[in-house]
């Protein structure tokens, strides 16, 4: 699935069962359709974690359609489903929800799918541990990658389906919910206040998400980029000190990487800790252990905010290619260092060379495997790899390549092909070699650089 996300059918990968988009999660995502925009109503009571959902899915069929599938979560269930206001047969077992319209989808046929929803929503359990919505001490929050959209609204969960969003979130109105995009609307009702969301730039399922607390929003800055903050009220002593150099970062990374692809940027933080940290499109999300005044995460910080723009504008179209997400923002961290003061760059690929190299994994950074595709291990190879092409082909030319590939593919989907087919634009000898030793093969190659 080479290129920008495609407007026709999409084809199984190489080597996946006959009715997977991708061998690395073989069950989720859907064949013989495409959504082109998701509109969620959604209900949110935080004390019993109860959510009540109304999905109206605009659609497009490729092929004859006699039944179509999503993906939603058991702990779902699903009251009603329409096709075009006529009421439709479903069923739903296993994560997908089954439908069969009254009558056959013709090719090009458009349908609008309206589905209602109720249930208390859980993490999927994975290989990568427990994804999607999840309750916190006093609120909630989503962590859909890769496959945990479905645990709170149906959906085609695959990275390569991107579509425009319309979230509605209703909630009690001491809590703050944020989502995807920019608010449209705030309208509080007795004990309730309806949260409005408009996500127009196309957004892959994993990276929607829902955000519930008892929040405080704080301006950062309004321009070039606007820059926000929304936390409890306990850590905005801390904030300027844990995100004091947000502003100069974004402005850092958009000379690096070229425009911020989003109206607006916003950081979440919870008021429970977290392990790590969580993108999500148009903002992160971190926890209260990331804002303690120490400024020890400010690494996460840049991380997250260089998602925005590899992974979340420009998207991988299959999860083999994670390295074009967290090869990039790992290489951005180090950047930032640079940037700010520390260590630089070649700096810091000496340090994670010799930890790889004292650690060696047996994997391609193009093939990790599914159990490994979150590993540190692709993160720091991957900007290894970056660090190893820019000294090849010089530092105008990496960076005029980076801005090219955020731009070329921007709300769009790509693969490891596109970006080694880009590059070579931008060099005067073939950098066959140097993919093949860092990219294809197994055995980490020769520092690149001065040892």
């Amino acid at each position: 699935m080479p290129g920008k996300s495609s407007k026709g059918p999409r084809q199984p990968l190489l080597g996946a069962p006959l009715d997977a988009l991708d061998p690395y999660l073989p069950d989720n995502g859907n064949l013989g359709y495409r959504i082109s925009r998701y509109d969620l109503e959604l209900e949110y009571k935080v004390s019993p974690n109860r959510l009540a959902g109304t999905a109206t899915l605009t659609a497009t069929s490729f092929i004859h359609l006699r039944r179509f599938t999503l993906d939603l979560a058991s702990s779902m269930s699903v009251a009603r489903v329409t096709i075009d206001g006529k009421r439709a047969r479903h069923s739903h077992r296993n994560r997908k929800l089954t439908i069969t319209p009254d009558t056959p989808i013709p090719p090009g046929g458009a349908l609008t799918i309206v589905i209602r929803y109720s249930g208390s929503p859980r993490p999927i359990r994975g290989p990568w541990g427990e994804v999607g919505w999840e309750e916190l001490t006093d609120g909630a929050l989503c962590a859909n990658q890769p496959n945990g959209a479905g645990s709170w609204f149906p959906c085609d969960d695959h990275p390569n389906a991107k579509a425009p969003y319309r979230f509605s979130i209703t909630t009690d109105s001491p809590y703050y919910a944020l989502a995807n995009g920019v608010l449209e609307s705030k309208r509080t009702r007795a004990a309730q206040t309806t949260w409005v969301y408009q996500q127009v730039e196309p957004m892959a399922t994993y990276l929607a998400s829902v955000q519930i607390g008892m929040y405080k929003k704080k301006t950062l800055a309004t321009k070039p980029v606007p820059v926000e903050a929304v936390l409890p009220h306990r850590l905005m002593r801390n904030l300027d000190i844990d995100f004091g150099r947000q502003t100069e970062m974004v402005e850092a990374f958009v000379e690096m990487f070229g425009p911020y692809p989003f109206p607006v940027y916003t950081v979440v933080i919870t008021d429970d800790e977290l392990d790590i940290p969580i993108e999500a499109q148009s903002f992160s999300i971190f926890g209260a252990n990331h804002c303690d005044g120490s400024r020890h995460a400010e690494r996460l910080v840049a991380h997250e905010l260089a998602h925005q723009w590899f992974g979340n504008s420009v998207t991988l179209s299959r999860w083999r290619d994670i390295w074009l997400h967290e090869g990039f923002a790992c290489y951005a961290e180090w950047l930032w260092s640079q940037r700010s003061g520390g260590r630089s760059a070649a700096e810091w690929a000496r340090i994670y060379y010799d930890k790889l190299a004292a650690h060696p994994v047996r994997a391609t950074l193009t093939d990790p495997g599914p159990r490994h595709m979150f590993d540190d291990w692709v993160y720091k190879r991957g900007a290894l790899t970056l660090h190893a092409l820019r000294l090849s082909i010089g530092d105008g030319n990496f960076f005029a390549l980076l801005r090219r590939w955020t731009d070329k593919y921007r709300y769009g989907s790509a693969t490891t092909e596109d970006f080694i087919a880009l590059a070579a634009n931008y060099s005067t000898m073939s950098l066959g070699p140097l993919w093949d030793e860092w990219l294809f093969t197994a055995t980490l190659p020769a520092f690149p650089g001065p040892s």
